[in-house]
């Protein structure tokens, strides 16, 4: 079992995988405005993770659907 399941089907939908890249990054933002700069980097990290593993090796079709959506994004 995986601590992150990046191939879970809530992540099917873009906007939700573009709302944990924003919230990570944006938060990353706060702790380099407040001066932390060690958490920023950790949250930043993370952000670029979010990206590589949501958007750049994420294929919505591999991953499975919910009772009753289509399973080709349409």
């Amino acid at each position: 079992m995986k601590f992150f399941d990046l191939s879970d089907e809530f992540f099917r939908p873009a906007w939700k995988r573009l709302l944990v890249v924003a919230i990570t990054v944006g938060w990353a933002c706060v702790e380099f405005y407040g001066g932390e700069t060690f958490w920023g980097v950790v949250f930043l990290g993370i952000g670029g993770y979010a990206v590589y593993a949501l958007f750049v090796t994420f294929d919505p079709d591999k991953t499975p659907a919910k009772d009753g959506e289509p399973t080709n994004g349409g």
